[in-house]
């Protein structure tokens, strides 16, 4: 296996992972081919996918970036047959390292509350809740 950048030409097969992941909340518009595209752009060394050379597909992603300042993961997976293996604490350790590699010092992220194996991971990868806070969204597209 090997951890590699998140390029394009993987969207089908990490779109696929995604919608086969408990837990993942995707979008028509953000999360689109486009979408993805458009972010890859902006964040081209800080995307990656576990790629299983041996069969040829992808067992795990995370979409990480940044605004300068503070450092965002996104649509962090692993397929559940791959689970426990080590492939996600792999994949976020990489993001995490090219975060830093940018000048980044904090990361965060968002999970739904239900999904509960996904904050398991995030617990034991150290990342914390804030009860300080409310997480607010607005649709700038109808």
């Amino acid at each position: 296996m090997k951890i590699r950048e998140f390029k394009i030409e993987d969207y089908d097969a990490v779109y696929a992972l995604w919608c086969g992941t408990e837990g993942m909340g995707l979008n028509d518009i953000d999360d689109s081919r486009e979408g993805i595209a458009k972010y890859l752009k902006r964040n081209p060394s800080t995307c990656f996918v576990a790629d299983l050379e041996d069969v040829g597909g992808i067992a795990g992603v995370i979409m990480s970036g940044h605004d300068g300042r503070r450092g965002y993961i996104y649509h962090a997976c692993v397929a559940s047959e791959a689970r426990h293996k080590g492939i996600g604490t792999r994949l976020v350790n990489r993001a995490l390292e090219a975060l830093r590699a940018e000048g980044i010092n904090k990361a965060a992220l968002v999970t739904f509350r239900r999904n509960e194996d996904g904050n398991a991971f995030w617990e034991r990868m150290g990342f914390t809740t804030r009860p300080d806070l409310n997480y607010r969204n607005k649709a700038l597209v109808l």
